[in-house]
């Protein structure tokens, strides 16, 4: 089966990118997740954001389309920019916070962490990357993260 993993990043007015810690792992994630059928990635990152965040956004761009090697999966990453809302945890996301791209914390995917680097380092052209190295869960498994 094919997974297709949409995600989005917010951004304030001091440069800091919107994160949620997961409920079910001690993990800080960006807001996303699976795309269901029928729908597209920037109707997904939509969905996603308003479910994991209570915020109302819209895709302003694309910003990346990520592959990880020798698996059947891909994830777009899109920036959004809020329309309306207010930050709410929920069952996914106990908590919800704002990051200087110098004050990430440790606890945080290595691949999300290198998503969040390609956004500030090069606002250019949308990136097209193989990810390598193991996934957040397999991480997660293992204790490194």
């Amino acid at each position: 089966m094919f997974k297709i993993g949409v995600f989005a990043i917010i951004v304030d007015n001091q440069k800091r990118v919107l994160l949620g810690h997961r409920c079910d792992y001690n993990v800080w994630d960006l807001p996303g997740g699976g795309m269901e059928s029928g729908e597209t990635p920037w109707d997904c990152a939509v969905r996603e954001v308003k479910e994991e965040t209570g915020l109302d956004v819209q895709v302003t761009r694309l910003l990346g389309v990520y592959s990880r090697q020798g698996r059947d999966e891909v994830a777009f990453q899109f920036e959004c920019t809020i329309l309306g809302g207010e930050l709410t945890t929920n069952s996914e996301a106990d908590d919800l916070q704002y990051f200087a791209l110098d004050s990430l914390p440790k606890n945080i995917s290595p691949n999300k962490l290198a998503r969040i680097k390609d956004y500030f380092e090069n606002q250019n052209f949308p990136f097209l990357k193989v990810l390598t190295g193991k996934s957040t869960k397999q991480l997660i498994e293992e204790g490194l993260l």
